[in-house]
């Protein structure tokens, strides 16, 4: 007891780091999201469907080949027409990934278990060269 006593500050630090450690899990995951090779590799392999959360202007200058324009204040009402089978994974996306952050956490709240945001949104797709298309 005189150790934690003595050495209350290390004790802080040492509680501190296990909490940042265990942030991911206590929040599910949503924080981070997945790269762009993961983001394909849904694509190729699970058959993923993009949903760009993005307004029509901003998806119309440049977005994901093959995604579906869904803008964020849209999100709730417009996801379970665009996407129906709620197990089929779902990838969102935007320009810097701070919306598609919130975006995956509505879906995950509407039943999308599968819902990922990409991590650095448009910006880090653009980054790994990956196909972009412009216009509506």
């Amino acid at each position: 007891m005189d150790f934690l006593i003595d050495n209350w500050m290390l004790v802080a630090v040492a509680a501190g780091s296990g909490l940042m450690l265990l942030w991911p899990a206590l929040t599910g995951g949503v924080a981070a999201g997945v790269n762009p090779t993961e983001a394909v590799q849904l694509i190729n392999r699970d058959k993923a469907i993009v949903i760009d959360v993005c307004s029509p202007a901003e998806y119309a200058a440049g977005h994901v080949a093959g995604a579906r324009n869904v803008p964020l204040d849209e999100l709730a009402t417009r996801l379970p027409q665009v996407v129906k089978n709620k197990a089929t994974p779902v990838v969102l996306v935007c320009a810097s990934g701070v919306r598609s952050r919130r975006a995956a956490a509505i879906a995950k709240k509407l039943g999308y278990e599968k819902a990922v945001s990409l991590a650095g949104g448009l910006a880090a797709w653009r980054a790994a060269s990956l196909p972009v298309q412009t216009g509506a």
